[in-house]
């Protein structure tokens, strides 16, 4: 089947194949994929509204046992950089974002040895005694690893962090949903069955996720497509995931090397995730790794949401890139592309307009 004949039946809302959405990938051009996923955009997002989150990523600790080729971030223990925050300081860190108007803090760190689960859930109960913020946090990895050191199920795990605070799950740790590039950037890490296991259990115990990819290392094509059906079957059987988030593989600073995808490969790459996950309802940009203009270009290649404003991110920053949008800066930047800005909570309910 032709690109043309592809988009024609994107816009007749009927669902593409993997090989449908590879061959996008492959040979379509670049703006009629964006005007694809625009017109995909527009069925579900009428209203102009481009909306975003006040948010702080907080990585409670960069020790890690993991050691992921592709990660600058984290560090061996005993390292001279190896740290974990204190409950003080996590909490002053809460405390700024609560004064600026944050909803949402985002909380990720390394596979640490040495965290048992009474510390996260003493963590968790210890945040909701102080503050009342939604707490999006711990990624598929480390519940999974959090199991395995206590000796519990994935679904007594969730529970109990439910239970003691825990909101909803960041999609981190996705990187390609494929065992033969995981096994490659990242071999201690846990499978791409693991990966869906966790949040299919975390929605089926009524929390909402996000999922994300992170392309451009060593993964094919194929496996991108791949990766996008796999979470597509998922979200067809639970409704669980709340927004997919697909950012380029940042090589400063790490083991793997080599270079990052192009602004037209995120470009490409972000069409076409809109117009094959047709069950998700929001794409966010990725300013973090792409900045703000190209953020605002992705508006018209199927994204709606701006992400969050990010108080403090660590992980991106390691590998030297960085990007730093201030609140302004991202109701400007949404503004001048015609668009609404608005704030939302975690849950995507608009908590405010910026008309």
């Amino acid at each position: 089947m032709t690109v043309s004949e592809i988009l024609t039946k994107v816009i007749a809302k009927e669902r593409l194949s993997a090989a449908e959405g590879l061959t996008l990938l492959q040979q379509g051009d670049l703006l009629a994929l964006g005007i694809a996923a625009n017109e995909v955009k527009k069925r579900i997002h009428s209203d102009d509204i481009v909306t975003f989150v006040i948010d702080r990523n907080i990585n409670y600790t960069n020790i890690c046992e993991v050691k992921c080729r592709f990660c600058a971030f984290y560090r061996e223990q005993g390292h001279s950089d190896a740290y974990v925050l204190s409950k003080e300081e996590i909490f002053h860190k809460i405390q700024e974002t609560v004064e600026v108007g944050g909803t949402q803090i985002l909380m990720q760190g390394g596979i640490h040895p040495g965290l048992g689960l009474d510390y996260y859930l003493d963590l968790l109960a210890s945040i909701k005694k102080r503050f009342h913020i939604h707490i999006h946090s711990f990624s598929p990895p480390e519940i999974w690893h959090m199991a395995q050191m206590s000796k519990l199920t994935v679904k007594e795990i969730i529970l109990k962090l439910k239970e003691a605070g825990l909101d909803s799950l960041p999609g981190g740790g996705a990187e390609i949903l494929t065992d033969q590039v995981r096994h490659h950037i990242s071999p201690k890490k846990i499978s791409w069955r693991q990966w869906l296991e966790v949040m299919e259990t975390a929605h089926g115990v009524g929390l909402r996720t996000t999922a994300t990819m992170m392309f451009g290392s060593v993964e094919t094509l194929e496996d991108r497509i791949l990766h996008l059906v796999r979470l597509r079957e998922l979200q067809d059987k639970t409704g669980g995931f709340t927004a997919f988030i697909p950012w380029s593989y940042q090589p400063g600073n790490t083991d793997l090397g080599g270079s990052s995808a192009t602004g037209i490969e995120y470009l490409k790459m972000l069409a076409v995730s809109r117009i094959m996950l047709d069950n998700f309802t929001n794409i966010q940009a990725s300013w973090v790794t792409q900045g703000a203009k190209m953020a605002q270009v992705s508006l018209w290649f199927g994204a709606n949401d701006f992400g969050g404003t990010m108080l403090e991110e660590n992980v991106v920053r390691a590998t030297g890139v960085s990007n730093t949008v201030p609140l302004d800066e991202i109701i400007n930047a949404i503004k001048n592309t015609g668009n609404i800005s608005a704030q939302r909570n975690t849950m995507y309910t608009i908590i405010k307009r910026y008309d």
